[in-house]
């Protein structure tokens, strides 16, 4: 893959307050769509790289790994995350790649500096264990970082078995490994799926899961808008409901706004949420008649006609 001359980066969205991010720096996150990737910047070409680090442990190795071969030698990268979020866990594991580490704390943050030196040791390993791969419990591809890489999670699972044969045009709202999508492809008289999602790389593994031709995939922030899909026949979704380790209920709330606005007069949503979420309120208001379809092990499944 081709590498991108860049001098300055940034990742993610650092506390302003906590650091000043250049107005220059090209953003890197795979969770801004439209944004740079950081494996396709040049090695050794960064002077600088601020970034929010992850909290999961393998993708922030690997983001960090990323990062120190993508720096000059002497290039400044710095790392931060709050505390119990990954944190206390970036002296070590900048350590453990080479780095001599500047740390102090701020406002629950702990705040890591180094100049990159000459050299470093593991990042090979780190970009091996956090990049791409298939894994067998799933049989698809995908990566460290996207929501439940590793697993079936038991409201897609709860929703997989509710779901019933869907016919014609539809979306699946945050698509993430394409799970729902090949469910819903099995359907001979669905015509056309288009799968959105806010992180590229769900994107990017979902497009090696389905390969069928049915299926358009995007990279969007579906709170956003503007998604130009109209006259749907259906839509499906798992919807997020947490935002930088926060629960943000608003978050299922657009993702119900944004179906109801897609959706044909009579089109049909079919959404997975867990028991707590008080989506009904929402779902009554934008829908025409709603009906919980099911409910076991902390979830719950509703279809709700436009």
């Amino acid at each position: 893959m081709s590498t991108m001359p860049v001098s300055e980066a940034v990742y993610g969205a650092p506390p302003l307050e906590l650091v000043e991010v250049p107005d220059t720096a090209v953003q890197v996150s795979p969770l801004v769509p439209g944004a740079a990737r950081l494996e396709d910047v040049a090695p050794h070409s960064l002077d600088r790289l601020d970034m929010l680090a992850p909290a999961g442990t393998i993708e922030r190795r690997y983001v960090l790994a990323l990062a120190l071969k993508a720096l000059k030698p002497g290039g400044f990268l710095t790392a931060l995350a709050p505390k119990d979020r990954g944190g206390s866990r970036l002296v070590k594991e900048l350590t453990g790649f080479g780095c001599a580490v500047h740390e102090n704390a701020r406002r629950h943050h702990r705040i890591c500096t180094v100049a990159c030196p000459e050299n470093l040791t593991g990042l090979h390993e780190a970009i091996h264990e956090g990049g791409p791969r298939h894994i067998d419990n799933l049989a698809l591809c995908t990566q460290a970082g996207i929501f439940s890489y590793d697993r079936l999670d038991p409201g897609t699972a709860l929703l997989l078995a509710n779901l019933p044969q869907l016919a014609g045009t539809g979306a699946d709202f945050g698509c993430g490994l394409g799970i729902l999508a090949r469910a819903i492809l099995a359907a001979p008289k669905v015509t056309e799926l288009t799968l959105i999602d806010i992180d590229r790389r769900a994107i990017e593994m979902a497009r090696r899961n389905v390969s069928d031709p049915r299926a358009s995939l995007r990279w969007a922030d579906i709170r956003a808008g503007g998604l130009g899909l109209s006259r749907l026949d259906f839509v499906v979704m798992n919807p997020p409901f947490h935002d930088g380790g926060a629960e943000d209920q608003a978050l299922g709330q657009a993702f119900i706004a944004r179906a109801a606005e897609a959706l044909r007069p009579g089109g049909t949503l079919w959404l997975t949420a867990n028991t707590h979420l008080p989506y009904e309120a929402p779902l009554n208001a934008a829908f025409k008649s709603v009906a919980l379809k099911a409910s076991a092990g902390g979830y719950k499944i509703y279809e709700a006609r436009r």
